[in-house]
């Protein structure tokens, strides 16, 4: 690899990405926002005519949106500089229900995957890191269909039983700096301080709104309207759990991308792992990438974090051009082979790579 060439070509590259964004951007965003709020609201206001797939989807698809493209986008900073929502405040205190309301606290996300699942990629300390995660079920001695079976039930509830419960024990951590702390581990327990936070601020504002309240708001439609709308909630609750573990959790994992056993130790270092540690999906197109939460960019997005949607769909070409110029990995496979690579290393059948950086491979 040509190491020096791409810090160079993706500095400059980084650049002119920046001179590229403008109104075009926030336009963008608009649209996405506009569709998810029209998902929700469809789906909400025919919830309570029958259990039906159309409801469950639209919510489902509406829940999907803030997280994947708005709520995450914003939350990076990705708009500020163009003027649009702030991604500080963005979920913040009384905003929250207004922005983006899940099982998910908007301080605690940005706090896990911000600055220590972005700037800790695939090391020990990256709490998103699935192979150190799952290597309780790698080293299990379960038999592989169980294996399988456990990843896909926990792949239906990953948002409440992982993402709420992990984001909130890491922001509540002393001392962040230190890798030997122990992952979290009852992150449940209300006699902890981040169980209570799980409790008081996830679980209980989240569950009881949305299935206790909704239902209870058409009850005087009938309990056949009620049941209706809770049972949507039910299966939409499932399917956007499945569809975000799909475009999120295969990001950075599989047998062809590597783990690092030390922190970076430059900028040119840290750019090169962004691409040895992530994945792409298949790219373009205002429907595959919507459907894909824009995470089909990931390689882009680690090199920039604080970047629009439509800046990664500018840069991915030119980014995979200059990885092939100077010789540097780059992995871009379909949702579907990347869910199965994911899978095979959670259940132990396959190992990620470990990096050596080449100073350190020389001595």
């Amino acid at each position: 690899m040509n190491i020096e060439g791409f810090v160079v070509d993706i500095q400059k590259l980084g650049a002119e990405l920046r001179e590229e964004s403008g109104p075009a951007d926030l336009v963008h965003l608009g649209r996405v926002r506009a569709f998810a709020t029209a998902c929700t609201v469809v789906g909400l206001g025919t919830a309570w005519i029958a259990p039906n797939p159309l409801s469950a989807v639209l919510i489902s698809t509406g829940l999907f949106a803030r997280w994947t493209m708005i709520g995450h986008h914003v939350c990076h900073r990705g708009y500020d500089r163009l003027d649009g929502p702030a991604g500080k405040t963005f979920g913040e205190g009384g905003r929250r229900l207004l922005d983006w309301f899940d099982w998910l606290l908007p301080g605690a996300w940005k706090h896990e995957h911000n600055l220590l699942h972005h700037y800790r990629l695939n090391e020990a300390r990256d709490p998103d890191l699935v192979e150190e995660n799952m290597g309780w079920l790698r080293e299990s001695g379960w038999p592989m269909p169980v294996r399988y079976a456990f990843v896909f039930i926990a792949a239906l509830g990953w948002k409440w039983a992982y993402y709420a419960p992990n984001t909130i024990a890491e922001w509540n951590r002393v001392d962040d700096k230190r890798p030997d702390l122990p992952r979290n581990v009852r992150s449940w327990d209300p006699r902890t301080v981040s169980g209570r936070d799980v409790w008081l601020k996830s679980y209980l504002p989240y569950f009881g709104l949305t299935f206790v309240g909704l239902p209870l708001l058409v009850l005087p439609l009938g309990a056949w309207a009620s049941l209706s709308m809770l049972i949507n909630l039910v299966l939409a609750e499932l399917l956007t759990n499945l569809h975000s573990f799909m475009v999120i959790v295969p990001n950075h994992a599989g047998d062809d991308l590597y783990r690092f056993t030390e922190p970076t130790s430059n900028k040119g270092e840290f750019f090169l792992r962004q691409v040895l540690g992530s994945a792409n999906f298949r790219t373009g197109g205002e429907v595959n990438d919507f459907l894909h939460g824009y995470l089909n960019y990931q390689i882009e997005h680690h090199l920039w974090p604080d970047m629009s949607m439509r800046a990664y769909a500018r840069a991915q070409p030119r980014v995979k051009a200059i990885c092939e110029r100077h010789g540097v990995p780059y992995v871009q496979q379909s949702v579907w082979m990347r869910t199965y690579k994911t899978v095979r290393i959670m259940v132990g059948a396959e190992t990620m790579k470990v990096y050596v950086a080449p100073d350190r491979a020389a001595a």
